[in-house]
């Protein structure tokens, strides 16, 4: 089942190439959606796929040098239905 799921990370989430991770995950388990960094600091992404792959990107991003996450903040949304990609924003 598809589903999409949006997350806020907040930590020290930006200048260290977690946007690039996240790209490269998504492209490895063909899931799509975006990233951005946010004024604030912290780093938002929406994906969309199946479970088992966002799990593994996000264990992938958890697990990349540099990379420390504090807080996850997560909501499931409504399915993006022409979506097929994943973009860096910003």
């Amino acid at each position: 089942m598809i589903i999409r799921m949006r997350y806020i990370f907040t930590g020290c989430v930006q200048g260290v190439g977690f946007r690039f991770r996240a790209y490269q995950a998504a492209h490895l388990l063909g899931l799509t959606g975006w990233v951005r960094n946010e004024f604030d600091g912290s780093v938002t992404m929406e994906v969309q796929g199946e479970r088992y792959g966002i799990d593994a990107m996000l264990e992938m991003i958890k697990k990349s040098h540099y990379i420390d996450i504090d807080n996850i903040d997560t909501k499931e949304l409504p399915t993006a239905v022409n979506e097929n990609s994943f973009e860096i924003c910003g």
